[in-house]
């Protein structure tokens, strides 16, 4: 599905700090429609409809005065990489009932009870510890979870993720964790600026995709492929995400570069 990108579409992750500040509900607004418009066409140079694409705001690092403006500009789902940061951003934000959360970080076993009381999607699944621990506090709370399983496409050892070879074997493993709705695969790419290493990134998880498909168990689906960010959400959508995570091209500059905020395993 390799595409011509066009030269006004190339990866932007080399323009940490040229991202203006949302300060008005109408900068956000116009921000959103401005990545819309980038959507549209993306999909129309790959031949999709851009209905299949979900834009999911990320607010991370973003006080609550910004998202009471995200909110007023038309937001309905916010993502979040830091549990705690997500847990008071809702309660926070809680006479916000239609005001949904997406966890979009890595996360560790003793932090699943907070996600299991208020997010409405996980999307960084890679371990059978944390599926067992989301699944016994979600049962408690009565309630069910969408999740996608994170996959390192990158090879990157500083990465969070199963390996691509790893996930067939582990969502077979789901079904025994029935709170979990388990509904596609989540990448990271590359931080960089050569435009066919970080398409790869996301070739690997639409192949990865495509050939799990064959052999799901009955309650999984791999609808959703949620990949690229605001520097390569284009070449991400050109490669078929669903879902494409979009914080500083909505929002503006971050303190620090992206990669800043990601958690390492080292």
């Amino acid at each position: 599905m390799s595409i011509e990108t066009s030269e006004s579409n190339i990866l932007h992750h080399d323009r940490h700090g040229q991202y203006s500040q949302a300060v008005t509900i109408e900068d956000i607004r116009q921000n959103i429609a401005d990545v819309q418009k980038r959507i549209e066409a993306a999909c129309k140079r790959s031949g999709r409809d851009p209905a299949s694409v979900r834009l999911l705001p990320v607010s991370k690092t973003k006080p609550e005065a910004v998202l009471r403006l995200a909110y007023a500009a038309g937001c309905r789902w916010l993502g979040e990489n830091k549990v705690q940061e997500a847990q008071q951003k809702s309660e926070g934000l809680a006479d916000l009932a239609d005001l949904k959360w997406s966890v979009i970080g890595h996360l560790q076993t003793n932090k699943a009870k907070i996600v299991a009381r208020f997010a409405s999607e996980f999307q960084a699944l890679d371990s059978l510890r944390v599926a067992a621990a989301l699944n016994k506090h979600l049962q408690a709370e009565g309630r069910t979870l969408k999740v996608l399983v994170q996959v390192n496409t990158s090879g990157e050892a500083s990465k969070y993720g199963l390996q691509p070879e790893e996930v067939a074997d582990f969502i077979q493993e789901l079904p025994q964790f029935p709170a979990l709705r388990v509904r596609g695969l989540m990448t990271l790419a590359l931080f960089s600026s050569e435009i066919e290493r970080v398409r790869q990134c996301f070739v690997v998880l639409r192949e990865l995709r495509e050939r799990l498909r064959g052999n799901l168990p009955a309650c999984v689906s791999l609808d959703e492929l949620s990949m690229g960010m605001s520097g390569d959400f284009e070449v991400a959508i050109e490669e078929g995400a669903t879902i494409v995570r979009i914080g500083q091209a909505i929002f503006g500059a971050r303190a620090l570069p992206d990669s800043h905020y990601w958690p390492s395993t080292h």
